[in-house]
């Protein structure tokens, strides 16, 4: 009974890890690598100017071949010193909570990562269109998103996906984003 029970538990998680896609490290720019899955591409230019548009270009974008799933790194400015990392993490939870109609943290945590401290936050989001002239149906994400401080520059890693891929991606993303360093 007990080894039926435990076969029960751990093999949707072995066919979970059999699965999972394969890592290659990418070096993004100069000091800062991440592992992303193997099938990844650079996305061109118009794509990130179509998924990602702001004025500074991020420093990298990499997405599946199906571009359903994106993995992204940006640099900006900071005013921040990467010694008061403690008391941000309230902040940008709430600057995230923003940008979003509904937002559902899985997890929000300091963490350090290959020794850096990083602001962790997963979560899913929901974005309603809130125009009256259309009625389109909300757009919901699974996102993992964290940031660390170099200097006067705060870096930002982000995996995002379609919530229906959620459960697939969810354990790549971790990895993804455990694999993240900055020199």
């Amino acid at each position: 009974m007990n080894k039926k029970y435990l076969l029960t538990l751990a093999l949707p998680l072995l066919l979970l890890l059999a699965f999972a896609p394969k890592l290659k490290k990418v070096t993004v720019a100069k000091n800062v690598t991440l592992s992303i899955p193997q099938n990844f591409d650079v996305m061109p230019d118009d794509g990130i100017a179509r998924e990602y548009p702001a004025a500074r270009k991020p420093l990298g974008v990499y997405t599946s071949p199906d571009g359903n799933v994106d993995i992204s790194v940006n640099q900006r400015p900071s005013t921040f010193p990467a010694e008061d990392i403690n008391i941000l993490l309230p902040f940008y939870k709430a600057s995230i909570q923003r940008m979003f109609t509904e937002v559902q943290f899985l997890r929000q945590e300091k963490q350090t990562i290959n020794g850096r401290d990083f602001l962790v936050y997963e979560f899913v989001s929901t974005m309603r269109d809130e125009r009256r002239s259309r009625n389109m149906a909300p757009v919901r994400k699974y996102t993992l998103i964290q940031y660390t401080f170099q200097k006067d520059q705060m870096l930002i890693f982000s995996f995002n996906a379609p919530v229906q891929l959620q459960k697939e991606w969810q354990q790549t993303a971790q990895a993804v984003m455990a694999s993240a360093s900055v020199k």
